[in-house]
């Protein structure tokens, strides 16, 4: 019962830890996006001596290509990822993601058996000591006459 509670906690983690990858993949790879498609509209901010006309033209854009440049400084690598790259990188994920929860819902009725099990225990256990006060309880009275 112990390897399945630590199993469970393991699979748990990694598949937190999979849509963690994944919603950072899905960013960095949005960042690339917007980057590219914003590059030009940058360039022409530059030439233009970075005018406030030309900004406040062109806010959302340049807010976008602002905000690619800053996660892209971010990142540990100087190298930017192509987003074929990350396409695959995010396949495998999701793959290795499936496999796991997979693993999740076989050891999940286990698991819930477990921790109805414990309850009721618990239940036992409280039902018990519940008793034990009362009987005490009712012997005091007793011996104080």
């Amino acid at each position: 019962v112990l390897t399945n509670i630590y199993n469970f906690s393991c699979i748990q983690i990694f598949i937190r830890n999979y849509e963690k990858k994944m919603a950072d993949i899905a960013a960095l790879r949005k960042h690339i996006i917007n980057y590219a498609k914003t590059r030009e509209t940058y360039v022409a901010y530059r030439k233009a001596g970075y005018s406030s006309k030309f900004y406040e033209a062109h806010r959302e854009e340049l807010a976008l290509h602002m905000a690619a440049k800053a996660a892209f400084d971010q990142l540990e690598t100087s190298i930017i990822p192509k987003v074929k790259e990350l396409n695959a990188e995010y396949a495998e994920i999701l793959e290795e993601k499936k496999k796991a929860y997979a693993e999740y819902r076989k050891i999940r009725p286990e698991m819930q058996n477990y921790q109805i099990a414990l309850k009721v225990a618990e239940a036992c256990v409280d039902d018990e000591t519940e008793q034990e006060i009362n009987q005490k309880e009712q012997e005091r009275p007793s011996a104080q006459r």
